[in-house]
């Protein structure tokens, strides 16, 4: 595996840190801010717009970019929200800071995705997307307490400039790493590259993505809640329970990463399979800690087991489009990353309890396995003409 694969496993660690350390930040933030805690939590809710608007934008923005120029200035903005954010006391901008490091973090994994399924064979295209999507599971490990940690000792301003100097190293990582250049030496032209994404095939595999990633967040959003108020562990143990879903995560991808490339559509049904199984298990014994704490590891495990895959899987289907293909997959990932938590609040609010978020998550789990399975049977009865004339030929 290049070393640039491992490299930019490492920038979207530092980057996925920001992502994530606010949960631990959030008290801290609100009295130095001068604002209330949910306010400040909104700032999370910010950083989720930016993901959403700014992978498709930045990636057709930069479409005729070299790789390596995209990447270094989406980290050099990068750093430099989190040093505005780190300096200003004033709570609407570093509200416009998160919006604009999370716009150029979506550019980055779009790019960064496209960049690693091009320095490596076809076969081994799961294997570098692991380890790419395997930077922001160790920053959901190590990342956010490190964050946490030092926004407690330090201060939260402290957390910020950790993860600008840490954005300026994985700068440093991609000049030395990264190619100059295209890779064909020719720039694409935008057009060709928009009309290749019109495929029927590669939006079905979208939606099954989304509807995967809504089934884990449904449970995972209100994990710590559950935990607490309906499963009856203490507070002080809940991060030890969510440890365990970190370490289920990142077993799952780095296995997942090693069978997506050979058995793509059987790693989708083991997953997405494991998914239901674990979240009706998990609603029927809420209340019992021990296993409890077993599902929450094997909801991490089957969650993050299918990653590697559902972010492949696309590329085969489009002969082009690379960047384009990628910032889909960041699209749907963060399509489910808020449908998932908001439907579970609706059912919460309604009065269904916690357990209620399991159950809404096999209900998602169950419709990615019909959406792989429609998937395979429009493949089946696909004629080979039909398969040419979907795989546009066009100039990446």
């Amino acid at each position: 595996m290049p070393v640039a694969v491992y490299v930019l496993g490492l920038a979207i660690f530092a980057q996925g840190t920001s992502e994530l350390m606010l949960a631990g930040l959030l008290p801290g933030m609100a009295h130095d801010l001068g604002v209330s805690v949910p306010a400040t939590g909104l700032l999370i809710s910010a950083f989720a717009i930016g993901m959403l608007v700014g992978a498709p934008v930045l990636a057709v923005l930069t479409l005729r970019w070299p790789h390596r120029r995209a990447l270094l200035a989406f980290l050099a903005v990068f750093a430099l929200a989190h040093a505005v954010g780190a300096v200003t006391p004033n709570y609407g901008v570093l509200f416009a800071t998160r919006v604009v490091g999370a716009f150029v973090y979506a550019g980055f994994w779009a790019v960064a995705a496209a960049t690693a399924v091009r320095l490596v064979p076809r076969d081994a295209r799961g294997k570098a997307m692991g380890i790419l999507a395997g930077g922001l599971t160790v920053a959901a490990i190590a990342g956010l307490p490190a964050g946490t940690l030092v926004g407690q000792q330090l201060g939260w301003r402290a957390a910020f400039w950790t993860v600008a100097v840490m954005s300026v190293l994985a700068m440093a990582g991609v000049a030395a790493t990264i190619p100059g250049g295209r890779a064909d030496g020719a720039a694409p032209r935008t057009r060709d590259q928009i009309r290749a994404m019109a495929v029927p095939r590669l939006w079905l595999l979208y939606g099954t993505t989304a509807l995967s990633t809504s089934g884990l967040m449904v449970t995972f959003g209100y994990l710590g809640a559950l935990l607490t108020e309906t499963t009856g562990i203490a507070e002080a143990w809940v991060p030890a329970v969510l440890a365990l879903y970190g370490t289920g995560a990142l077993i799952g991808i780095t296995i997942g990463g090693r069978t997506a490339d050979t058995r793509p559509v059987q790693t989708l049904y083991a997953g997405f399979g494991g998914l239901v199984a674990v979240s009706v298990v998990l609603a029927l014994t809420a209340s019992s800690p021990v296993p409890v704490a077993v599902l929450v590891f094997l909801l991490g495990f089957a969650g993050f087991g299918t990653n590697p895959t559902l972010n492949t899987r696309a590329f085969g289907v489009v002969d082009g489009s690379a960047t384009l293909v990628a910032a889909g997959n960041v699209v749907s990932f963060n399509v489910g990353i808020t449908l998932g938590p908001w439907i579970g609040g609706l059912a919460i609010d309604a009065g269904a309890g916690y357990a209620s978020t399991a159950w809404i998550g096999a209900g998602f789990g169950v419709l990615a396995v019909a959406a792989v399975a429609l998937d395979q049977a429009r493949q089946r009865t696909a004629s080979p003409a039909a398969e040419r004339r979907a795989r546009q030929k066009v100039g990446t």
